[in-house]
């Protein structure tokens, strides 16, 4: 008897002492976590130059990471915290598209319904012919609708500008036939957001407003820049001769539906814990959530075993483990939101510069979460662009300061009659019209240049979203191609005068 007691008391030791020292165990193993992932974004973040950084990491309805990494504001040392606010670009898609099932929910639409039943002048032509493009398409990214409509977005802070951006379609004709594949373009969720003005009868910013953030206590962020009655907000950057150049793009009211929810990582705590099923919500906004999540396999995928929700990225097959994500990029701000539900975990990643690497720190995050090996190589695109154009930058306007020294030194000569002004013959009349030509030509071609590009473009888009060295560059091959200009013409027009 004495035995078998001692041996129930030995069991019942060891249960104690192994729960014991349980929470110790998953405490290390989530300290020593956050100390990997601490150090993973401060070597990305000085790779990357992006100025500011802020994280929230959610797990099983739980905030379980939180923090602000480098500067709100360069210029003050502002720096980042959970209450500063950014732009989230087109990570706001999934309020749009959550906000069009919701309605949906209530029977003020259907998503099979052609928009022109709520837009009646929408009349988008492929093949010269008019053609149906559902809402379904439109949250798909499956309307036909190019990529390149983006480039054309009016600028504007007008009440009226998302009707504008949306009417800016009329001149444009669909890129494919509506239904048969994916093409993504952002302006398609401003179309939406012009439904969702047409159905509730309410703007677009009001309703999401109070219709989608103030029921989850996202009372801290704001749907559209025109909203904002904030301190927190970030001052915005683009890269630029290496460095992180502060920049105010202009504001493109009408594009709010698509990438102009304004947030900061308290809030989005909260909107990710709502993806994952993790808020006090009723069953119906439960029912919207896991809708908004079924990606539309109709289509090829737009990427490896990867296709698209209602504003969501959805990858993973039935047999593997699932991931819902999406990226966002504005001219000076860019986040990335990624889910895993089975293990309900979130990470949102917020940034203060339009970079790709906020989308690789937001998929390593997860990656050192779940205990997997991170990849620490990246490039970015606009980075690299930079570097080159930085270089070509030197050239040119080292090329454009010695033309600057000759021209000075070819007037000073004329001045002290050292050159002669002499009159046009034959031979001076053609080198002025060559001349003239191959400046013009030159001048020309940097105009057209936005236009060869795949897909065309304008200037006024490549400078508001390119690196600020191609307003560096623009501009110093212009001054220096007039510079050569004159040169030229004091020497056509001019001869040294004979001793």
């Amino acid at each position: 008897m004495k035995a078998l007691l001692k041996i129930y008391l030995s069991i019942i030791v060891t249960i104690v002492a192994f729960y014991s020292l349980t929470p110790t165990i998953v405490n290390a193993d989530a300290n020593e976590k956050t100390q990997m992932i601490d150090q993973f974004i401060q070597e990305q973040k000085v790779i990357s130059k992006i100025p500011g950084i802020s994280l929230v990491i959610v797990e099983k309805g739980k905030t379980v990471y939180e923090k602000g990494f480098g500067y709100a504001d360069v210029q003050s040392k502002t720096p980042v915290t959970s209450n500063t606010l950014f732009e989230l670009g087109s990570t706001s898609k999934a309020f749009t598209g959550h906000a069009i099932l919701k309605l949906e929910k209530e029977g003020l639409l259907k998503r099979s319904d052609d928009v022109r039943k709520y837009i009646p002048w929408l009349e988008l032509e492929y093949n010269g012919e008019p053609r149906t493009i559902t809402i379904n398409q439109l949250l798909y990214h499956t309307s036909g609708i190019a990529t390149n409509t983006i480039t054309n977005i009016p600028k504007s802070n007008e009440e009226n500008a998302l009707e504008l951006t949306v009417k800016n379609l009329l001149d444009q004709p669909l890129n494919r036939q509506p239904g048969s594949s994916f093409e993504y373009a952002t302006v398609n969720y401003d179309v939406l957001g012009l439904v969702i003005e047409k159905v509730s009868k309410q703007p677009f910013d009001m309703y999401i407003k109070q219709h989608i953030l103030e029921p989850i206590n996202m009372k801290d962020s704001f749907v559209g820049l025109h909203q904002v009655e904030s301190n927190e907000m970030a001052s915005g950057y683009k890269i630029g001769l290496m460095r992180e150049q502060e920049y105010t793009p202009p504001i493109y009211r009408g594009n709010i539906p698509a990438g102009y929810i304004i947030s900061n990582t308290n809030d989005i705590a909260n909107w990710l814990k709502l993806q994952l099923g993790n808020s006090q919500i009723n069953a119906i906004e439960n029912k919207i959530i896991q809708e908004s999540h079924i990606p539309d396999q109709s289509v090829e995928p737009f990427d490896t075993d990867t296709y698209y929700a209602s504003g969501w990225g959805v990858r993973g097959k039935e047999d593997k483990k699932q991931y819902i994500f999406h990226a966002g990029e504005n001219p000076t701000f860019s986040s990335y939101f990624i889910m895993q539900p089975d293990e309900q975990i979130g990470v949102a990643v917020l940034s203060n510069m339009n970079s790709s690497y906020t989308t690789a720190i937001g998929q390593g995050v997860m990656d050192l979460w779940e205990g997997k090996t991170v990849n620490t190589i990246h490039a970015d695109n606009f980075q690299n662009l930079d570097k080159t154009l930085s270089l070509i930058c030197v050239i040119v306007v080292g090329f454009g300061m010695f033309l600057s020294v000759l021209l000075l030194q070819s007037l000073q000569k004329v001045i002290k009659k050292q050159r002669i002004i002499v009159a046009l013959n034959m031979k001076r009349a053609l080198l002025l019209v060559f001349h003239s030509l191959s400046v013009a030509i030159i001048i020309a071609l940097i105009m057209m240049f936005p236009k060869v590009l795949p897909g065309g473009s304008n200037w006024e888009f490549i400078k508001v979203w390119g690196p600020t060295s191609i307003t560096v560059l623009f501009y110093s091959v212009i001054v220096s191609s007039v510079i050569y200009y004159l040169v030229g013409l004091i020497k056509i027009f001019t001869k040294k005068e004979k001793n």
